[in-house]
Protein backbone atom coordinates (compact mmCIF):
# COMPACT_ATOMS: atom_id res chain seq x y z
CA UNK A 1 0.00 0.00 0.00
CA UNK A 2 1.04 3.21 -0.95
CA UNK A 3 2.24 5.72 2.10
CA UNK A 4 0.32 8.99 1.22
CA UNK A 5 1.28 12.65 3.89
CA UNK A 6 -1.30 15.28 3.12
CA UNK A 7 -0.05 18.79 4.51
CA UNK A 8 -2.64 21.58 4.41
CA UNK A 9 -1.20 25.23 4.70
CA UNK A 10 -3.60 27.85 6.41
CA UNK A 11 -2.63 31.25 5.81
CA UNK A 12 -3.23 34.82 4.43
CA UNK A 13 -2.76 36.27 1.56
CA UNK A 14 0.70 37.26 0.79
CA UNK A 15 2.42 35.37 3.83
CA UNK A 16 3.59 32.86 1.54
CA UNK A 17 1.59 29.29 1.81
CA UNK A 18 1.33 29.20 -1.74
CA UNK A 19 5.13 29.38 -1.93
CA UNK A 20 6.06 27.11 1.01
CA UNK A 21 3.90 24.31 -0.42
CA UNK A 22 5.86 24.63 -3.54
CA UNK A 23 9.27 24.94 -1.90
CA UNK A 24 8.20 21.52 0.24
CA UNK A 25 6.88 19.58 -2.95
CA UNK A 26 10.09 20.37 -4.77
CA UNK A 27 12.11 19.39 -1.11
CA UNK A 28 10.70 16.43 -1.38
CA UNK A 29 10.40 15.50 -4.91
CA UNK A 30 14.43 15.51 -4.25
CA UNK A 31 14.12 13.18 -2.12
CA UNK A 32 12.39 10.89 -4.81
CA UNK A 33 9.10 11.09 -3.39
CA UNK A 34 6.06 11.90 -5.84
CA UNK A 35 4.30 15.15 -5.01
CA UNK A 36 1.64 17.33 -5.90
CA UNK A 37 0.99 20.91 -4.59
CA UNK A 38 -1.80 23.99 -5.25
CA UNK A 39 -3.64 26.34 -3.13
CA UNK A 40 -6.82 27.14 -3.19
CA UNK A 41 -8.03 30.94 -2.76
CA UNK A 42 -11.23 32.69 -1.51
CA UNK A 43 -11.25 36.18 -2.12
CA UNK A 44 -8.34 37.36 -4.12
CA UNK A 45 -6.79 39.39 -2.12
CA UNK A 46 -3.73 40.62 0.17
CA UNK A 47 -4.75 39.67 3.91
CA UNK A 48 -7.30 37.12 2.81
CA UNK A 49 -7.46 33.69 4.42
CA UNK A 50 -6.37 31.19 1.98
CA UNK A 51 -5.32 27.71 2.06
CA UNK A 52 -2.53 25.88 0.25
CA UNK A 53 -2.26 21.67 0.07
CA UNK A 54 0.61 19.52 -0.84
CA UNK A 55 0.68 15.45 -0.96
CA UNK A 56 3.73 13.46 -0.39
CA UNK A 57 3.42 9.79 -1.43
CA UNK A 58 5.99 6.91 -2.78
CA UNK A 59 3.54 6.24 -5.60
CA UNK A 60 1.78 8.45 -8.44
CA UNK A 61 -1.32 10.78 -6.71
CA UNK A 62 -4.80 10.25 -8.36
CA UNK A 63 -5.95 12.30 -6.48
CA UNK A 64 -7.37 15.65 -7.84
CA UNK A 65 -9.56 17.45 -4.63
CA UNK A 66 -8.88 19.58 -1.61
CA UNK A 67 -6.91 17.88 0.87
CA UNK A 68 -9.64 16.91 4.01
CA UNK A 69 -8.18 14.79 6.25
CA UNK A 70 -4.02 15.55 6.34
CA UNK A 71 -1.66 14.24 8.62
CA UNK A 72 0.08 17.98 8.74
CA UNK A 73 -1.39 21.24 9.60
CA UNK A 74 0.28 24.79 9.22
CA UNK A 75 -1.31 27.55 10.10
CA UNK A 76 1.08 30.98 9.25
CA UNK A 77 -1.37 33.55 11.14
CA UNK A 78 -2.74 32.64 14.82
CA UNK A 79 -5.30 34.88 14.44
CA UNK A 80 -6.97 31.80 12.20
CA UNK A 81 -7.23 30.03 14.87
CA UNK A 82 -10.39 32.04 15.91
CA UNK A 83 -12.11 32.66 12.15
CA UNK A 84 -11.04 28.75 10.81
CA UNK A 85 -11.15 25.20 11.30
CA UNK A 86 -7.73 24.76 11.17
CA UNK A 87 -7.91 20.99 13.02
CA UNK A 88 -11.26 20.03 10.29
CA UNK A 89 -10.75 16.42 9.44
CA UNK A 90 -7.57 15.74 11.33
CA UNK A 91 -7.01 11.92 12.87
CA UNK A 92 -5.77 11.58 16.88
CA UNK A 93 -2.08 12.24 15.76
CA UNK A 94 -1.72 14.87 13.49
CA UNK A 95 0.56 17.32 13.45
CA UNK A 96 -0.54 20.96 13.99
CA UNK A 97 2.16 23.91 13.92
CA UNK A 98 1.37 27.34 14.57
CA UNK A 99 3.15 30.69 14.42
CA UNK A 100 2.81 32.11 18.12
CA UNK A 101 4.41 33.46 20.40
CA UNK A 102 2.29 31.37 22.81
CA UNK A 103 3.34 28.00 23.77
CA UNK A 104 1.88 24.77 22.75
CA UNK A 105 -0.04 24.64 26.07
CA UNK A 106 -1.79 28.03 25.85
CA UNK A 107 -2.58 26.93 22.12
CA UNK A 108 -4.22 24.23 22.62
CA UNK A 109 -7.09 25.34 24.34
CA UNK A 110 -7.89 27.55 21.09
CA UNK A 111 -8.55 24.64 19.03
CA UNK A 112 -11.43 22.40 18.31
CA UNK A 113 -9.81 18.71 18.35
CA UNK A 114 -7.79 18.17 21.02
CA UNK A 115 -5.88 14.93 19.87
CA UNK A 116 -2.78 16.00 17.95
CA UNK A 117 1.01 17.13 18.13
CA UNK A 118 0.89 20.52 18.53
CA UNK A 119 3.84 22.87 17.68
CA UNK A 120 4.35 26.57 17.99
CA UNK A 121 7.12 28.62 16.82
CA UNK A 122 7.16 32.34 16.69
CA UNK A 123 7.96 32.74 12.92
CA UNK A 124 6.62 35.90 12.84
CA UNK A 125 9.41 37.46 15.00
CA UNK A 126 12.10 34.67 13.50
CA UNK A 127 11.11 36.06 10.09
CA UNK A 128 11.13 39.98 11.11
CA UNK A 129 14.39 39.59 12.85
CA UNK A 130 16.08 37.29 10.06
CA UNK A 131 14.78 38.56 7.02
CA UNK A 132 13.37 42.02 8.18
CA UNK A 133 10.14 41.57 6.89
CA UNK A 134 6.85 39.16 8.36
CA UNK A 135 7.14 36.49 5.79
CA UNK A 136 6.75 33.53 8.47
CA UNK A 137 6.58 30.82 5.45
CA UNK A 138 10.33 29.41 5.26
CA UNK A 139 10.77 29.62 9.33
CA UNK A 140 7.70 27.12 9.21
CA UNK A 141 8.91 24.88 7.21
CA UNK A 142 12.10 24.63 9.64
CA UNK A 143 9.50 24.12 12.10
CA UNK A 144 7.81 20.82 9.96
CA UNK A 145 11.31 19.79 9.45
CA UNK A 146 12.41 19.14 13.13
CA UNK A 147 8.92 17.73 14.00
CA UNK A 148 7.98 15.60 11.02
CA UNK A 149 9.80 13.20 8.91
CA UNK A 150 8.40 14.91 5.24
CA UNK A 151 11.18 16.78 5.04
CA UNK A 152 15.20 17.64 6.21
CA UNK A 153 16.22 20.95 7.02
CA UNK A 154 18.94 20.48 4.65
CA UNK A 155 16.52 19.39 2.01
CA UNK A 156 13.74 22.47 2.62
CA UNK A 157 16.80 24.93 2.76
CA UNK A 158 17.98 23.31 -0.68
CA UNK A 159 14.31 24.09 -1.83
CA UNK A 160 14.20 27.50 -0.77
CA UNK A 161 17.66 28.19 -2.87
CA UNK A 162 16.50 26.48 -5.61
CA UNK A 163 12.77 28.25 -5.62
CA UNK A 164 13.56 31.35 -4.70
CA UNK A 165 17.45 31.48 -5.50
CA UNK A 166 16.89 33.91 -8.82
CA UNK A 167 13.85 36.07 -7.37
CA UNK A 168 15.74 36.88 -3.60
CA UNK A 169 19.01 39.12 -3.36
CA UNK A 170 21.82 36.91 -1.92
CA UNK A 171 21.18 38.63 0.88
CA UNK A 172 17.77 37.95 1.75
CA UNK A 173 18.12 34.57 0.46
CA UNK A 174 21.12 33.78 3.07
CA UNK A 175 18.36 35.52 5.84
CA UNK A 176 16.02 32.71 4.86
CA UNK A 177 17.92 30.32 5.65
CA UNK A 178 18.82 31.78 9.03
CA UNK A 179 15.12 31.32 9.51
CA UNK A 180 14.71 27.70 8.24
CA UNK A 181 17.94 26.98 11.18
CA UNK A 182 16.13 28.83 14.13
CA UNK A 183 12.72 27.98 13.57
CA UNK A 184 14.50 24.27 13.47
CA UNK A 185 15.66 24.64 16.71
CA UNK A 186 13.38 27.07 18.57
CA UNK A 187 10.34 24.93 17.58
CA UNK A 188 7.94 23.64 20.74
CA UNK A 189 6.51 20.48 20.83
CA UNK A 190 3.51 19.34 23.30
Amino acid sequence: MAKLTEVRWHGRGGQGAKTASYVLAIASAEQGWEVQAFPEYGAERRGAPMRSYVRISDAPIRLRCAVQHPQIVIVLDDSLLKSENVTDGLEEGAVVIVNTSESPEEVRGKLDYQDVKLCTVDATAISLDTIGRNIPNTPMLGALAKVSDVVTVEGAQEAVRKQLGTHLRPEVLEANMQAISRAYEEVQVA
